[in-house]
């Protein structure tokens, strides 16, 4: 493998330590990583001035305060008014169960009212309808009397002249 040292043309073997160094230099960025790593946290940490542990430090102060003494108050504060929200709303829904009950009373009992009524009207109407038929029933019986009455007075007289002789 050929390295070209200068502008001349000179070459050289380059040798197998100076292949490794080369790659390593290429291919291996480790080191420069850490390096720039540290810095950057070196920067950050000098910059900022810890601000954001101090504010996680507050921000943990406060939780911890907070579930020390508010929410027990609050936890006692809720069960208290809970129960006391529960009492009125199972007295409301007796009521409403006492309203709708006689709702329903009152329906069935428009209902009954109605059928009653749908029957009487009902009735009504079928004697009606029997006495128009009835008096149908008795026109044709007085007809048919009428008819029979003609041919038995036909069939008398028939009977006077043929008795006559």
């Amino acid at each position: 493998m050929y390295y070209s040292d200068d502008c001349t043309g000179t070459s050289e073997f380059t040798s197998s330590k100076d292949v490794g160094d080369i790659q390593s230099r290429l291919i291996d960025h480790r080191p420069v990583i850490q390096g720039e790593i540290r810095y950057f946290v070196r920067e950050f940490e000098e910059k900022r001035g810890f601000r954001e542990s101090r504010l996680l430090d507050n921000l943990n102060k406060m939780v911890v305060e907070t579930n020390e003494q508010m929410l027990p108050k609050c936890s006692e504060h809720m069960h208290q008014h809970l129960f006391e929200a529960l009492t009125r709303l199972e007295a409301a829904n007796h009521m409403s169960q006492r309203i709708q009950q006689r709702a329903l009373e009152a329906q069935q009992s428009t209902q009954l009212q109605v059928a009653i009524d749908r029957r009487k009207e009902d009735w009504d109407e079928f004697l009606k309808e029997q006495q128009r038929l009835k008096e149908e029933v008795d026109e044709e019986h007085a007809k048919a009397v009428g008819r029979l009455s003609v041919m038995y007075s036909e069939m008398k007289k028939d009977l006077a002249k043929f008795s006559r002789f």
